[in-house]
């Protein structure tokens, strides 16, 4: 899916637009136990509640793609034949109807999702999307609609206890202590199956949701969907590339070459924000070979580092450029202090070994502030 196909279903959350007439689920308990099961009409709630379930559910679609929306790929195997595959269509195709595969679902989610002591909750709905014509124009036609759309959505909520606070009883005229009980929390994680890829299903394709850039529960997606390589998160892809290129370059991995990647990155980002492109940015491997070619890295530590590539992405040579390096800010760390210089100057900044010791240094010209305060800077400081 690309952002034009992810922004015309999340428009669909609205009870003026979707069709999701049911709204199924379970409160799951600490002890992984079932304390309720959730069969409700979207038709019969009050006009605030459905769109508060609505809202909770088009979370599992919120974030970036690449980032906290990753792609889950089926094998053509699974496809064909698989308890996993053939439980998520059957759900989709009943249209969330069959109240056994429903089980069968709630307690693979609940053997397999390690959520601490947090009890939570399992949210499901269908949807049909009439598909309607789209003219050159991005124009949308609803009475060309020549395609249905059926999906499901999925999200894991966390159940929260309610802060207590003062709330104002109208017939005593008085503030006095009150607690709400438990409410759900935003979806800690979710999905949806299938995905929406040039503007039709693609059931070869689920999209996975996570809160957590970092920890993004890989033991649920091995349950639920079994595919052969977990997409690894932006965390962990930001780590992957991080740690390649300093056990690469090692001693050669100077202020001057990471400035470089950075630089590349970025002005990649850009272009690719400017020419309005729906799909997710890419940047390739052989892109940063040349970066370092250039910097005067040597061809060993450059093979070093697709080595280092290769077993931490895989075979695919294509990156997120949004997920392997901090492209808004540039952020230079060390045991005592924590300097964030505004991209746009980072040439400004070298390194120096000055009388034994090393030191980063960045020119202050006019207006330097400390706390808040202006402070003067003289010629002998």
């Amino acid at each position: 899916m690309n952002q034009k196909e992810l922004q015309e279903i999340r428009k669909r959350f609205k009870p003026e637009k979707d069709s999701i007439s049911h709204i199924f689920g379970c409160y799951v308990n600490a002890a992984k136990e079932i304390v309720t099961h959730i069969d409700m009409s979207v038709g019969l709630m009050e006009q605030e509640e459905a769109e508060m379930y609505l809202k909770l559910l088009k979370k599992a679609l919120s974030g970036t793609l690449g980032k906290n929306l990753l792609d889950i790929e089926f094998s053509t195997k699974q496809v064909e034949d698989s308890d996993e595959h053939r439980l998520l269509q059957t759900l989709r195709l009943s249209h969330l109807r069959d109240e056994n595969m429903r089980n069968v679902f709630y307690q693979r989610v609940i053997d397999s999702l390690d959520m601490g002591e947090e009890s939570y909750v399992i949210l499901l709905a269908s949807d049909s999307y009439d598909i309607p014509f789209k003219g050159n124009d991005d124009e949308l036609w609803e009475e060309g609609s020549n395609e249905v759309f059926d999906y499901i959505i999925c999200c894991i909520c966390p159940v929260k206890d309610a802060k207590a606070a003062l709330r104002y009883y109208a017939d005593e005229k008085s503030f006095r202590g009150a607690s709400t009980g438990h409410v759900l929390g935003s979806p800690e994680i979710g999905f949806m199956f299938p995905t929406f890829d040039d503007r039709s299903a693609n059931i070869y394709n689920a999209l996975y949701y996570s809160r957590n850039l970092s920890y993004i529960h890989e033991e649920f997606i091995e349950a639920i969907f079994n595919v052969e390589r977990v997409p690894l998160s932006a965390g962990a892809q930001k780590n992957v590339f991080g740690e390649a290129l300093c056990d690469a370059l090692g001693s050669d991995c100077s202020l001057e070459i990471v400035k470089a990647v950075h630089g590349q990155i970025r002005e990649r980002l850009m272009l690719h924000k400017e020419s309005k492109d729906p799909e997710i940015p890419e940047i390739y491997v052989e892109d940063i070979d040349n970066i370092l070619k250039t910097s005067g890295v040597s061809e060993e530590k450059i093979n070093l580092f697709n080595d280092a590539c290769q077993k931490g992405f895989g075979d695919d040579n294509v990156l997120n450029p949004n997920n392997v390096m901090e492209s808004r800010k540039f952020e230079m760390i060390t045991p005592e202090v924590h300097i964030t210089v505004n991209p746009e100057y980072t040439y400004n900044i070298t390194t120096k070994v000055i009388d034994g010791s090393k030191y980063i240094l960045i020119p202050v010209g006019e207006g330097v502030a400390v706390n808040g305060i202006d402070i003067k800077v003289g010629e002998d400081e």
